[in-house]
Parts: structure tokens; sequence; C-alpha cells
């Protein structure tokens, strides 16, 4: 049709009413609204909470992508910057707030020390990455990384939103989303999900040998 032009291979908008309709999609609308108001939980390990919080300040302003309205609760947080070394003491607690966010949640791993341990990685008290325990969307490496490079994990982020479908994100699933299992801190940190494992290791070494000695694992 001469008098109108096409916004969309199916779908044709006169061209009276081009300023005031547009044509898009239910997925970009909604991942619009949420790039662009992603609520960081207030949340600091080490020293890469200090370029965390300078990322925050006016230099930086964070509030051009609609992310400087740090919250300080988990049940008002859409993003968890994991910023620092996270000892084997703090992972129940960081697993802990994780649940306690509502969908959709996010995680950015800041720093090399969250990201796989750091200079720390071979300590008897630090894990190997956080990506271990909660799921990761975003790494940002350094040590500590600076103010750009935690807006570049976040712009990053963004672009995973863009990406992403209703009818694919998990929190639209069908049936409930489960918790991940909080860590049990004894002599070592303990991840639940191995019990079964743990269970067959012991199973092994409880069944005698045939000259009735324990047998090795």
């Amino acid at each position: 049709m001469p008098n109108e032009l096409s916004n969309n291979n199916d779908i044709s908008v006169p061209i009276d009413l081009q300023s005031q309709v547009t044509i898009t999609t239910l997925d970009k609308i909604y991942n619009w609204g949420r790039r662009s108001s992603i609520w960081p939980m207030v949340f600091g390990l080490a020293c890469c909470a200090i370029e965390m919080i300078c990322a925050a300040a006016s230099r930086f302003d964070i509030a051009r992508f609609g992310m400087e309205v740090f919250r300080a609760t988990p049940r008002q947080a859409d993003l968890m910057i994991v910023s620092g070394t996270v000892t084997k003491k703090m992972v129940p607690q960081i697993v802990r707030l994780y649940n306690q966010m509502p969908e959709p949640k996010y995680v950015l791993s800041m720093g090399a020390c969250a990201c796989g341990g750091g200079p720390f990685k071979e300590g008897y008290n630090v894990v190997s990455g956080i990506d271990k325990f909660v799921p990761v969307d975003v790494y940002v490496p350094g040590c500590p990384p600076t103010p750009q490079a935690l807006l570049h994990g976040l712009i990053k982020l963004q672009e995973k939103i863009d990406h992403q479908s209703i009818k694919k994100v998990r929190w639209y699933a069908d049936g409930d989303s489960e918790a991940v299992p909080i860590p049990i801190l004894g002599p070592d940190l303990i991840d639940p999900r191995q019990h079964s494992i743990f269970r067959q290791q012991s199973a092994k070494k409880d069944v005698p040998d045939l000259d009735g000695s324990p047998a090795e694992a």
C-alpha cells in the first residue's frame, strides 16, 4: 500500500499514525523495563566494594543506567554484586541472601577473588569462585577492577537481559523454583547437593575386606 509505511514484516502502520503508533514485541517492552531499573543490593566483602562505592559516586554516575537505587534488603534487590574475597565462613550467608532475592535476579562476580579465588586461591579459608555455589551471570575480572570495569559489566548484564524471552526465563517456568542449598560450615564447607556422594564414599569405607579389615576408599 503506497500510503503506508511498514515497521514490521507482518504489520503496516499508516503514514498519518507513524508518530503515534509503534510496533514492538512484548519481550522488548518487558526487558526494557527491567534493564532500566536494576536495583543492586548493598553488599560488599573486601576491597572490590570500595570500587563499587566509587562507581555509585557522582564522578561515574551509575544513575545513567537506572542502577543507583542500592537496596539494603535482598527482598527488594534484583542484582547481587559479589565484590571481594569470598571466605568459607561467608558463603552460607551469601547463599542465604541470594535465596531471599525475588525473581528475576542476577549475580555479578566482581574481582579476581570472587571469580576464582584471586591471590588467596590456595588459602585454607577462601573458596575458588562464588560460581561454585550460586549461578553467576557476568564476571568482571581485576584486582580490584576499576569503576569503569564494573560499569562495563553492568552494560553486559543489560545486553543479556535484552536477549531474554518470557517463554524461556526460569521464573516463568512451570513449577516452583528451588532454592540453592545453603552450604554447611564445619571443618570445611559441605555442599548439601553432594550428600549422596558422601554417603557412597562412607559406605565404601564401612565395607570390610575378606580378611576382616576395613576397606580403603
